[in-house]
């Protein structure tokens, strides 16, 4: 069948190990010093270890792959303990893999008897998870983790005000833009992650303004490959002046700042990079020149 599966790109991968603990189905391995995708029956294709890989060396592919198998996968999990049994199954949840979990549930009740644990709080804990009070390492991918934000008080009425959209250009969508289109060339450009625009009340009049934009998301973005060619192609080929990268707080994000990362590493010229992380609620974490 034709599903999502892991992509390792070896070249860019060192062995760090980071994406292993990210992948709770245990799909991945380091083995002779790469991360190797051991079984596409174990990979859901969710993405979760994706935001880990320091190197930028993992995506996600649709490719021929065998159906990924949650009883083979509950087998493994409750082997290493109860806490990575509730990650795995959080997981689940956070995903809205819905029938996956019913399939962990259920291998759970059929095999209470063999577990060096109880198998009734592992499903209350999970069924019991409410959000934001459980940070991410205690399992699930936080970037799909649901949130929700108190509405915020203002001092005037918003109404009149109808802010003036500060876009100066189309497209604006990494695999559709044109790197060294004439609105690329020697200026500065935002490279932003898809959701920052929507958590960020003054993302055009603070962030946009004067910059030309590219938008991509590392995590469900397929051939990412191509985008840092397209960004090294800004650095080289329409030479612009600085790159700022704005991403969110949520790990998968990471991997946006490496693709510029690694764009910049394989351009002649060296151009300022800037990095803005920004936080659910749209308030800024950092920014630094990197």
């Amino acid at each position: 069948m034709i599903r999502d599966v892991v992509k390792i790109d070896e070249e860019l991968c060192d062995g760090c190990g980071l994406c292993v603990p990210g992948c709770h189905e245990g799909a991945l391995q380091v083995i002779d010093g790469k991360a190797r995708l051991i079984s596409d029956l174990m990979c859901d294709g969710l993405g979760a270890c994706i935001g880990q890989c320091p190197q930028g060396a993992i995506t996600i592919e649709k490719r021929e792959a065998e159906p990924y198998n949650e009883t083979k996968v509950m087998a493994i999990m409750v082997q290493k303990g109860k806490n990575t049994v509730i990650a795995h199954m959080k997981h689940l949840k956070e995903h809205s893999e819905t029938g996956f979990l019913k399939e962990a549930v259920k291998f759970l009740n059929e095999h209470s008897e063999e577990l060096d644990f109880d198998h009734r709080e592992v499903i209350a804990e999970v069924h019991g998870h409410h959000g934001p009070q459980n940070h991410h390492h205690e399992g699930g991918c936080p970037g799909s983790r649901p949130v929700t934000f108190e509405p915020k008080a203002t001092a005037f009425d918003p109404a009149p005000f109808v802010q003036q959209s500060e876009l100066r250009q189309w497209p604006v969508q990494m695999h559709l833009i044109n790197p060294n289109a004439p609105y690329f060339r020697n200026t500065d450009v935002l490279i932003a992650a898809d959701c920052t625009a929507f958590s960020m009340g003054d993302f055009h009049s603070r962030h946009l303004k004067g910059k030309s934009l590219a938008i991509a998301c590392p995590k469900l973005d397929s051939n990412t490959e191509v985008y840092i060619e397209k960004i090294r192609l800004m650095i080289d080929e329409a030479k612009v002046n600085t790159l700022t990268v704005m991403i969110m707080q949520v790990p998968c994000c990471m991997g946006l700042l490496q693709m510029v990362k690694t764009a910049s590493s394989r351009a002649q010229r060296k151009v300022p990079v800037k990095l803005i992380i920004t936080g659910l609620e749209g308030n800024i974490l950092n920014e630094e020149w990197i």
